[in-house]
């Protein structure tokens, strides 16, 4: 194979790839490697093509996993990847200008055995894998041999934390960089950036992905891992020094969206005899450990076509989120998730705390607006979700800015378009919003941001709508939505609950938001009178049989009856807080008044009726004196000049 490019029907009976899995031990010094790793092949770009991938090389891999006891091979091949890593990071002395091209072709070899081997077979297996050298069984089981695992590990952090250093805006003062853009100047017309830029995008990202591939026993456990022994390194010895400038770069790859270099970019071309081996994605692995952080709901199409737009950046999140949601340690937190939990703006400028060794700072602008563009992914839901949720210097600074529309507006869609979304990025965006509305300042401005046509809005044509009004049309939606479809529960009580934080600070409500209100809680009328009619028809029709058991109707009721409750809890207070700012919703209860008489002697809801009764009855009377056949505006006029009049101290 060599240089020249290989297809994937080829593979199986390729020499190089035949040889590795065989029998005969390799040692690593042998010149068989140089021939292995200067492969050329042009990146599969769809699942199919992994697909076929996978398949073509699955007996290879294999047959590694059956006779590596014996010949130490995979063990070898590391070694050889760590030398080539080694060889990276030396100066303009190193005469080898290939070495970059190696050093990423060994690590894709490594990244695809990896997958096999970890779907087969246990932690323990596997560590004891990475122990078997030349000689027939494993070697001392210690100190050198256990450590490969963790070397490995060592080495791809320290590529995901430098490889950045490599691009032209940085340290373009070193003798290193001089000399590896001298060498591409020489060779490549397209100039030292798009050359250079593709290779180091493609061992970052290969480098991601074989830390999502060791991450991803956990997908072949039915139990939570807790005592893993890839977590066990990740967390303690070499790897722990570089947790904050881990975290600090998966969060730029995030940021910066680069975009991948287009098929074949990378390829370099040299003068020697042989053939090529593969080359791909773990994507199949990263999508499976998604599948783990959403309970084993789908992803959306459009995280799909992000990631193809700039994988490197989607699987650095996703390893991010992976590395955030380890189980600690029995002996130490998980470090970082502590990163995660405290980094800072690099505006500022308090002292960090001595107790987490892990802080760190980065610029919350470039990660607010990288958040904002970014929430069709379900991955970029949940950062902002626990970025929120654990880090209070993100949710200060998101509560603080003046254009939290720009963040609000992609949530409101995901909840508007909750039928081409899986359920947990529903629940996200939904727990967004409730983590959003216990801030008293939240509720207040976004009734002040006036926004205009609305086009993804598609029931009724928004010409100009406070955020405040649309975000209470779309979690109304949203409940309406469930209780026709999925009947959660749970996503009931959250919708609401959003409602019942921000109700408070209501203010000039659209007049299509306040009739939603009224109109929602007119289905949840019905509903109740239905399901009371329907137990009332069980208990008659049980009185002449004793054969067949009753429906649970009374849960059924009690869990409408808890729903309505806490819409009249909503309204009310609305009514007792901002009555005067809000007319539409006055006028909406007037036309709707004969819907709340059902409720004023119910035992469950009296307490709660009374607010609403006296407005009820308040301006009801004052619209009687005003006389009849009254325009709109004249209504509007008259509960305006009525919340005025009307005594504050009435309302409890």
């Amino acid at each position: 194979m060599g240089a020249n490019s290989s297809s994937i029907s080829e593979l199986p009976e390729n020499e190089y790839l035949q040889k590795l899995s065989g029998s005969e031990p390799i040692s690593e010094n042998d010149p068989f490697w140089n021939q292995l790793l200067s492969f050329s092949f042009t990146t599969p770009t769809n699942s199919a093509d992994l697909k076929l991938l996978e398949e073509a090389t699955i007996s290879v891999c294999k047959s590694l996993v059956e006779k590596n006891p014996r010949t130490g091979n995979l063990g070898s091949l590391i070694k050889v990847f760590l030398s080539r890593t080694k060889e990276l990071k030396i100066s303009a002395e190193c005469q080898n200008h290939l070495f970059i091209w190696q050093a990423h072709n060994a690590l894709f070899i490594i990244c695809c055995l990896l997958k096999v081997f970890i779907s087969r077979m246990s932690e323990e297996e596997l560590q004891l894998h990475f122990t078997y050298e030349e000689k027939a069984g494993p070697s001392s089981y210690g100190a050198e041999c256990e450590d490969l695992i963790e070397e490995l590990l060592c080495c791809l952090i320290q590529l995901i934390v430098e490889i950045p250093l490599l691009y032209p805006c940085q340290h373009t003062d070193s003798n290193w960089w001089k000399w590896l853009c001298s060498w591409y100047r020489g060779r490549y017309s397209g100039g030292v950036t798009s050359a250079l830029g593709d290779i180091t995008y493609s061992i970052s990202l290969e480098a991601v992905t074989t830390l999502i591939v060791f991450l991803s026993c956990q997908l072949f456990h039915k139990e939570i891992l807790r005592e893993s022994i890839i977590h066990r390194y990740l967390m303690h010895g070499r790897c722990l020094p570089y947790t904050s400038r881990l975290v600090k770069t998966l969060l730029y790859n995030f940021i910066r969206q680069e975009r991948s270099p287009p098929p074949g970019a990378h390829v370099f071309q040299q003068q020697t005899d042989g053939g090529g081996l593969l080359y791909g994605i773990a994507s199949g692995v990263a999508t499976g450990l998604w599948t783990v952080f959403t309970l084993g709901g789908v992803g959306s199409k459009a995280s799909a076509q992000l990631e193809q737009c700039s994988p490197l950046a989607s699987q650095s999140l996703l390893l991010l989120l992976v590395l955030a949601n380890l189980t600690d340690a029995p002996d130490t937190p998980n470090p970082y998730r502590q990163a995660i939990m405290s980094f800072k703006n690099t505006q500022d400028n308090t002292a960090f705390s001595s107790s987490n060794p892990h802080a760190f700072q980065i610029n919350f602008n470039s990660l607010y607006t990288a958040l904002c563009e970014q929430q069709k992914s379900d991955q970029a839901t949940l950062l902002l979700y626990m970025l929120l949720h654990q880090n209070s210097n993100v949710r200060t600074y998101v509560l603080a800015r003046t254009d939290i529309e720009n963040l609000v507006l992609p949530i409101l869609e995901i909840l508007y378009h909750v039928e081409e979304r899986n359920s947990h990025h529903v629940y996200m965006a939904l727990i967004i919003l409730l983590i959003l509305t216990e801030d008293d300042g939240f509720n207040r401005s976004i009734h002040e941001v006036v926004l205009k046509n609305i086009t993804w809005y598609a029931e009724r044509v928004l010409t100009e709508i406070s955020l405040g009004s649309l975000l209470i049309l779309v979690v109304i939606r949203t409940i309406q939505y469930n209780m026709t479809r999925t009947r959660d529960k749970y996503l009931h009580t959250n919708c609401l609950a959003a409602l019942a934080n921000m109700s408070a600070q209501f203010r000039s409500l659209h007049q299509y938001a306040a009739q939603r209100i009224i109109s929602l809680f007119s289905l949840l009328s019905k509903k109740h009178n239905k399901v009371l009619e329907q137990a009332t028809q069980s208990l008659r029709g049980s009185l002449g049989s004793n054969d067949s058991p009753l429906p649970d109707y009374a849960q059924d009721l009690n869990v409408i009856e808890e729903v309505i409750r806490m819409m009249l809890e909503i309204i009310n207070s609305c009514l007792t807080n901002s009555l005067h700012h809000n007319p539409n919703l006055v006028y909406a209860l007037l036309y709707k008044r004969d819907l709340f008489e059902q409720f004023r002697t119910h035992p469950s809801f009296q307490d709660i009726m009374q607010n609403i009764d006296l407005v009820i009855s308040f301006f009801s009377s004052r619209l009687e004196q005003a006389g009849a056949e009254l325009s709109v505006e004249r209504v509007l006029e008259i509960i305006k000049q009525g919340a005025v009049a009307l005594p504050k101290d009435r309302l409890r």
